[in-house]
């Protein structure tokens, strides 16, 4: 599920940056390679897990350079799956797509702030 109109998509940010509001925010950066960076941030729900993603992808340098310009995709949502990952065509309640606004509000006033 993607969660458009949430002011992030081609956001432009330095790494340094967004780690520390993805820091600040509750989010993990996991996966990542020179050319781009995949942060999560967990939502639980009556036993369910849902995982809220935003992918960077670098513009000018490589990660771990915090000097490193990324542009941000469009947020997105799923379902975990056991052992590892995500079912992006289940049904995500409301409460845990209205959580993830505000979540996502946040880091767009913290962006946009800079």
């Amino acid at each position: 599920m993607v969660i458009k109109e949430t002011g992030i998509g081609n956001k432009e940010v330095l790494l340094a940056d967004l780690d520390h509001y993805m820091d600040e925010l509750g989010f993990i950066r996991w996966a990542w390679d020179y050319n781009h960076a995949t942060y999560d941030y967990k939502i639980e729900d009556k036993g369910n897990v849902f995982y809220l993603r935003i992918q960077a992808n670098v513009i000018e340098g490589k990660l771990e350079d915090p000097h490193t310009l990324l542009k941000l995709e469009e947020p997105y949502m799923g379902k975990h799956l056991f052992p590892h990952g995500l079912d992006y065509d289940f049904p995500i309640p409301d409460s845990v797509v209205q959580a993830a606004k505000r979540k996502l509000q946040i880091l767009n006033e913290k962006l946009s702030a800079h």
